[in-house]
């Protein structure tokens, strides 16, 4: 069972994998069978966890230019809601520095490896 100090370890994880773009730690974080929309409108979300981690590093954001820190705001179960922002630092004129607020929807297996990830992220207005 997960609770919120898991999900903290786990969205901690989740941003050290995002920096490093470390195959194994970004595979670490799902299961093999995980499926991963990066919106809710996604009709066709990444499926499997080496889809996952190929999808990860073929969008890579450029080191430095990014941090984020996310919280665990409800936890029931095997399912995990939780927020955050994601900063991006301004690198040129091509881009700019922006801001998201970020809702994530969780779901875990027993391992703590999760299954299910669904994003929901907003700008600030006039950004």
């Amino acid at each position: 069972m997960i609770n919120h100090a898991t999900v903290a370890e786990w969205l901690n994880a989740y941003v050290e994998a995002w920096k490093s773009y470390d195959p194994q730690a970004i595979g670490n974080l799902f299961a093999a069978d995980a499926t991963y929309s990066y919106n809710p409108f996604d009709d066709e979300a990444v499926r499997g966890r080496d889809a996952i981690v190929a999808h990860w590093l073929e969008y890579r954001d450029a080191p430095g230019t990014y941090d984020a820190h996310y919280e665990p705001i409800a936890v029931d179960g095997n399912i995990a809601v939780a927020n955050g922002r994601t900063h991006y630092v301004e690198v040129d004129d091509k881009m700019p520095a922006k801001v998201f607020d970020n809702i994530f929807v969780l779901r875990f297996d027993d391992q703590g490896q999760c299954v299910e990830f669904r994003e929901w992220y907003m700008q600030p207005r006039g950004q």
